[in-house]
This record gives structure tokens, C-alpha cells and sequence, in this order.
């Protein structure tokens, strides 16, 4: 059978079985035409999505398989336009650390040598057991994720390597309002205590020097939908109870009873509550302006004890 046909072949396949795993309700709107020679590229979520575009500009046509705020990412299930996306893609990025596995059953049901793929986490040089998959949230990532996406579509179209390059250090560049206010609130409020219900933005509160209060064992268990200890409830609930932190940081896109409880629990006690994503929100937001919204957000929670429960 010829290349071409096998190629197809486990497209429809893989099309089948996703619709199945699915139950045909999942849907992507993508266009796998890319206009005037422009290369087609994906990021497995919508953060490396926009970066893509940011370095690729006019010549690259960029779409991002999850951007739903409404979708827990650790749950997520590819559809059969998540296969065609994949397939017709010469670039594609996509987390790793377990965070987007659907994206490596797709790649070895549709192998192409000729596509290019970066995956975060072994661009940063992170073993499997790093415990926190969201690097997107550490400052240091996306710069090095930008010259990474820099050098691959300089590859697929060599004569307009310096125009990406030079976008990518616009883009680092453009990071340092974010990173200047990270500093600021690191100066400001050394160690200010927060709560999490899982490690979505831990990254992000490493860089600003707050401390999680929030048990490890607890966040994990929130994260891999794991009901927490006993033991891990109960310290949680002790540092809204006695005013222990200045502030909730819970995952806006992934709620259930047990969240709900510690959101209302933390409203009853005057502690502010910040939402964070796992997506970047849509419409409106670039990388760089929703990071620095969730920094902002913070800092009015600390300071003012406003809540911002939604970017």
C-alpha cells in the first residue's frame, strides 16, 4: 500500500475511534488550508497556539485543539478534527509531562516525517516525574518555548528565518511588563500565604514568593481527580477557618462540590478568591496580557481583598 494511503488509512481509523471515545459531541473548527504558502501549526493548547502565531506572523497559520475554558484539559478526548488539524499540521507544540497524551496517540496514528514537534517539557529538560504539568505558568518557559518555535519554522521555510527570530525576541521582549510585576509583588509581599485547590498557577506563586499553604498530597488529588485524605480536608479548611491566608487560588475551569465548598468557605471568612485557567481565555487575552492579569489579579486580592473570580 502506498505511503499516501496508509497515511489515510489511520486517519480514518483513528477518526473512528475518537468519534467513539467522544460520543460524536466533540468538535473543532479548523481550516487545513493554509492561504499564500503560509505554514500550518498547532499547539496542543491555546497558550502555545498564540505563541506560535506571535513568532510565526504573517506566514504562519496557527489553531490550538484545546481553548474551551469550559474543558477540563486532564479529561480532554481528541474527535476526528483533532486528527485532520494533527495530520495537516508541518509544526505542532504541545506540553508533555502527561498533560496532552491524546496528541502523541494522534502523531503515531498519522507518523509524518516531515512534521515538526516540540514538546515543553523536553525542551525544558524535565523528567517524567516532574509533578506539575502547567509550565506555562513558570516565567521562564515561553521564551524558551518562542526560540524553540523560532528555529523550527526557520527549517520548514529558511527564507524568513530572521523574520521569526526577530519576532521571538519581540515576544520575550514584550514579557517584561509581566515579569517586572512579578518582582514587585515578590518585593512587596515576601511569602504572603495563599491556598490552591490544585497546582495549576504554583509556577506563577514560586516566581511572585507567596507560600501555598495547601497541602502537596491535597492539590495532587485535586488535580488527578482523586478524592483528598481526611486529614488534607481538614488542614485546608483550617486556613480559611482561622485566616491563615490571604487569598484562594482555585482552577476557575475544573469545579466540583468539593471546590465549591472551599469557595464559599472562603467567602464566609473574608478571604479573597482568584479564578486561574489551564487555557488561556477567550476572547481578548494574548500570553503576555493574561499572565499579567492573573498577577494583578492577585495583588488586588492581597491588597484590597477583591475577588476576581473571572478574567
Amino acid at each position: 500500500m502506498p505511503d499516501g494511503w496508509r497515511r489515510l488509512a489511520a486517519l480514518a481509523a483513528l477518526a473512528g475511534a475518537t468519534l467513539l471515545a467522544a460520543g460524536c459531541s466533540s468538535s473543532l473548527a479548523i481550516d487545513t488550508t493554509a492561504a499564500h504558502g503560509a505554514i500550518i501549526a498547532i499547539g496542543a493548547e491555546n497558550e502555545y497556539a498564540d505563541v506560535i502565531q506571535q513568532v510565526g506572523g504573517k506566514y504562519v497559520q496557527a489553531s490550538a485543539v484545546m481553548s474551551n475554558p469550559n474543558t477540563d484539559p486532564h479529561t480532554f478526548e481528541a474527535s476526528a478534527s483533532t486528527g485532520r488539524l494533527v495530520n495537516a499540521a508541518r509544526l505542532v507544540v504541545q506540553n508533555g509531562l502527561g498533560y496532552d497524551t491524546f496528541m502523541d496517540t494522534i502523531e503515531k496514528a498519522v507518523p509524518d516525517s516531515g512534521r515538526h514537534v516540540i514538546v515543553v517539557q523536553k525542551l525544558l529538560g524535565l523528567p517524567d516525574s516532574t509533578p506539575n504539568p502547567h509550565l506555562w505558568y513558570d516565567p521562564a518557559t515561553m521564551p524558551k518555548v518562542a526560540d524553540a518555535i523560532a528555529a523550527e519554522l526557520a527549517a520548514l521555510q529558511p527564507e524568513h528565518a530572521a523574520y521569526f527570530t526577530a519576532n521571538a525576541k519581540s515576544f520575550t521582549s514584550s514579557l517584561q511588563t509581566w515579569v517586572n510585576a512579578i518582582e514587585t509583588f515578590k518585593q512587596q509581599y515576601p511569602g504572603v500565604p495563599v491556598a490552591t485547590t490544585e497546582p495549576v498557577a504554583d509556577y506563577l506563586l514560586a516566581a511572585l514568593g507567596a507560600t501555598n499553604k495547601t497541602p502537596w498530597a491535597f492539590q495532587a488529588d485535586v488535580m488527578n481527580g482523586t478524592d483528598p485524605s481526611a486529614q488534607d480536608v481538614a488542614i485546608e479548611r483550617s486556613l480559611f477557618t482561622q485566616r491563615q491566608v490571604k487569598a484562594f487560588v482555585y482552577n476557575q475551569q475544573v469545579t466540583d462540590s468539593l471546590t465549591e465548598s472551599f469557595i464559599s468557605l472562603a467567602r464566609a471568612n473574608h478571604i479573597p478568591v482568584v479564578g486561574v485557567y489551564e487555557t488561556m481565555p477567550e476572547p481578548g487575552y494574548r500570553y503576555q496580557s493574561w499572565m499579567l492579569a492573573e498577577v494583578r489579579a492577585l495583588r488586588n486580592a492581597v491588597t484590597s481583598g477583591v475577588s476576581s473570580e473571572h478574567l
